[in-house]
């Protein structure tokens, strides 16, 4: 047995442990207020949970109990629940007007809802691999398709590998109960997303920290080997990091990143300072950790 695989395993075992502290807190903050369940079904990929609670928030969980994948306020597309979507947003500040916006992971349709109501001339395809999320999407969460926002029930990855027409900004957004799937995570894959971008294009990613996922440090080192330019993003008070990959080089500092995301959500009236976001995680990632492996294809765990 390799010294990698038993960091790994080592590693899986904190992450459950991990995600128990994290459930057993939301089940004692359940335990205060009243949330009901609004929908609950079997899917290809797990048990699909819709609850609201009293203030009218509703969320979107892969297992009973599990991690909230999405919490949305119906028919509001600016309140942005969890902090980790609203981080995400940097990669306006890194191309700020977009023609094309791919997102792959729907969810109840935060991301998507936001960008269309601040971008609503910009084309936005969004990619659900699961057809009942994309149905408790429209019916609980309030996600519309219109001219400009179409969601497709495909596989992500194909999606992108097949793409004809690049976009501006990719959003992975894709997790399974507990993380993201490994076959959206290898050097393969991302390079077909480097392939799926304009020049001028960038992708954003959300990944689980370091003490919560196993596969932290392979996952920044993969991103490193498939992008020119890596910034990675801290997310206040939550578990999540965001990255940002370039298919160029292009150093933005602290700085002139955080001015242009502070303008950028003056001007289109966030509810939130994207800028102070932006200057609270930034981080541009330059050394690359000489002991973390790069995701492969033929590595995936349980592969045939």
């Amino acid at each position: 047995m390799t010294n990698a695989l038993v960091s790994e395993i080592i590693g899986a075992v904190k992450t459950r442990i991990w995600f128990g502290a994290i459930l057993l807190g939301v089940a004692v903050g359940v335990a205060g207020a009243t949330e009901k369940v609004l929908h609950e079904k079997r899917s290809a990929m797990g048990t699909v949970v819709v609850t609201e609670n009293e203030e009218g928030l509703r969320t979107l969980r892969f297992e009973k109990g599990g991690a909230r994948q999405s919490v949305v306020k119906v028919g509001d597309p600016d309140h942005i629940e969890l902090p980790y979507a609203r981080v995400a947003m940097v990669g306006l500040a890194f191309c700020e007007k977009p023609q094309r916006v791919l997102v792959v992971g729907l969810g109840g349709g935060t991301i998507p809802g936001f960008v269309h109501k601040h971008y609503p001339d910009t084309v936005m395809d969004v990619v659900d691999i699961d057809p009942e999320v994309v149905q408790v999407a429209k019916r609980f969460f309030g996600f519309r398709e219109d001219a400009t926002m179409r969601a497709h029930v495909a596989d992500g990855r194909k999606f992108i590998e097949e793409c004809q027409q690049p976009y501006d900004i990719i959003m992975l957004d894709a997790f399974g109960t507990d993380n993201v799937p490994y076959r959206l995570a290898t050097v393969e894959f991302l390079r077909a997303v480097r392939r799926a971008l304009t020049p001028s294009g960038l992708v954003v990613g959300n990944i689980w920290c370091r003490y919560a996922n196993p596969l932290y440090d392979a996952m920044v080192r993969t991103y490193q080997e498939a992008f020119d330019e890596l910034y990675l993003f801290d997310v206040r008070g939550a578990g999540n990091r965001i990255l940002v990959g370039l298919p160029r080089a292009e150093r933005l500092g602290r700085e002139e990143l955080a001015r242009r995301a502070k303008r950028i959500s003056k001007e289109k009236q966030f509810r939130f300072d994207l800028g102070e976001l932006v200057a609270y995680g930034y981080q541009r990632v330059t050394e690359k950790d000489p002991k973390a492996r790069v995701l492969l294809d033929k590595d995936e765990p349980n592969r045939n």
